[in-house]
């Protein structure tokens, strides 16, 4: 059975034209299903685009079935997803997760779906990626592993997600050495984003799911060539500014999935690490800085 497709919209009707064109040239869109959760509008002055969303959504075609859920509340890109990918998995045991502003390859779906029926009884990988940062084609085999996830188009299974804890409290279980390793060797500050949902500054999901991947030593498949690229970095976007750093260009060939060795790439893990110090430079001594004074803080939440 193919895996359901779960797809998260707000108020951005191009992206989400967009999206949904893309993902509807794929291969197997004719086959599978496509649930899409539409968050309410958060004030009036999204009103408008959010009703503009829905008219697109309702005349979707081209999936083998489409399920709509439209909130009349407005739950926030996190409460949304961990809510929907939730019932998505409970029902089905797997899910792929789409966003409204990710346009994709024509092969994303047969990577995701055999992704998933190879490795759904690996208890060490977590998460499938389909999206990648522009590191280059560097590995001779089509996929590799790494440490962390990436939530432009990716996928996940029920025995997996059901780990998925986004109290703050996780935060105790990490030591110096593991808040390094966390941050890419101090090259990138995802630690800070778990500072910034315990204050209270940001609401976010995607860190604590790092977060949990992270705490079971587990790991994530990669292809070697994107599959999807983020088109929200043009300031439309909740979360995000605009910024041009992670453009990609889309596989025009399929991504072969066969087993690998369950292990992390140490040169995907090296090339990493230069890409966040290339967007980021002079982040790895204020990181390594931060790591000393916030860890004697947060031991003790």
């Amino acid at each position: 059975m193919l895996a359901p497709i779960a797809l998260f919209v707000y108020n951005r009707p191009r992206h989400t034209e967009r999206t949904l064109e893309a993902l509807r040239k794929n291969e197997a869109a004719s086959e599978s299903e496509l649930f899409i959760f539409s968050d309410g509008p958060k004030n009036e002055n999204v009103l408008k685009d959010v009703e503009y969303v829905r008219d697109i959504i309702r005349g979707i075609t081209g999936f083998k079935n489409v399920v709509i859920t439209e909130r009349q509340e407005n739950y926030g890109l996190a409460r949304s997803i961990v809510e929907g990918v939730t019932e998505i998995v409970d029902r089905f045991g797997k899910v792929i997760v789409m966003e409204d502003d990710l346009v994709t390859s024509p092969f994303f779906l047969r990577y995701m779906n055999d992704a998933l029926d190879l490795y759904h009884d690996e208890r060490r990988v977590m998460h499938v990626s389909a999206g990648t940062y522009p590191i280059g084609d560097f590995c001779t085999e089509d996929t590799y592993f790494l440490r962390i996830p990436l939530c432009w188009g990716w996928g996940t299974w029920k025995r997996a997600w059901d780990k998925f804890d986004k109290k703050i409290e996780i935060m105790q279980q990490f030591n110096s050495r593991m808040i390094s390793g966390f941050n890419f060797d101090g090259t990138y500050t995802y630690w800070e984003q778990l500072e910034l949902n315990r204050t209270g500054k940001i609401n976010t999901w995607f860190v604590f799911w790092y977060a949990n991947v992270f705490l079971n030593n587990a790991l994530v498949l990669f292809p070697n060539r994107s599959l999807v690229k983020n088109i929200g970095h043009d300031g439309s976007g909740e979360h995000c500014g605009k910024s041009n750093v992670y453009d990609v260009e889309l596989s025009s060939v399929p991504i072969k999935v066969f087993s690998v060795p369950i292990q992390e790439s140490r040169e995907a893990f090296y090339r990493h690490k230069q890409y966040f110090l290339s967007i980021y430079p002079g982040r790895y001594l204020s990181t390594l800085y931060n790591i000393i004074r916030i860890v004697k803080k947060f031991m003790h939440i």
